[in-house]
């Protein structure tokens, strides 16, 4: 996987799966248990609020650590976001959205998306679940 020339989809099934799962949880409203981290079965603090709509996420690259940063350009400013939201899966290829961060869980929604190789992401952080406004 991290580094090799295998790039075969069992490699990624974890991150896939995760994300899959991510992708269910963005396009409908679940009402479950108590469960936190990043594969709980429902979006926010608690299943009976609706208010959530995005799992944010960071990526990790496999080969250095650092979180995979990707630049953007929104209302004529050109920045970096470490930020995403996962909008589909092609086998291990991710495509995502880029989110602007501006801080206490607020999130701004750029129409700039990236396609990223699940073989060359070592580890997924999920930040807090937040409602994010999709144009």
């Amino acid at each position: 996987m991290c580094g090799g020339n295998n790039n075969s989809v069992s490699d990624c099934a974890c991150l896939q799966n995760l994300l899959e799962d991510i992708i269910n949880l963005q396009q409908q409203d679940y009402d479950c248990c108590n469960i936190s981290g990043c594969d709980k079965p429902f979006l926010g603090p608690t299943p009976s609020l609706v208010c959530y709509n995005t799992r944010p996420l960071n990526f990790y690259n496999c080969q250095t650590g650092a979180l995979w940063n990707i630049d953007y350009t929104y209302e004529g400013t050109t920045s970096t976001s470490n930020v995403f939201r996962c909008e589909s899966l092609d086998d291990c290829c991710c495509t995502c959205r880029i989110l602007i961060d501006n801080g206490n869980n607020t999130y701004t929604a750029t129409n700039q998306f990236f396609t990223i190789n699940l073989n060359c992401v070592s580890a997924i952080k999920c930040q807090p679940d937040a409602y994010v406004e999709i144009c």
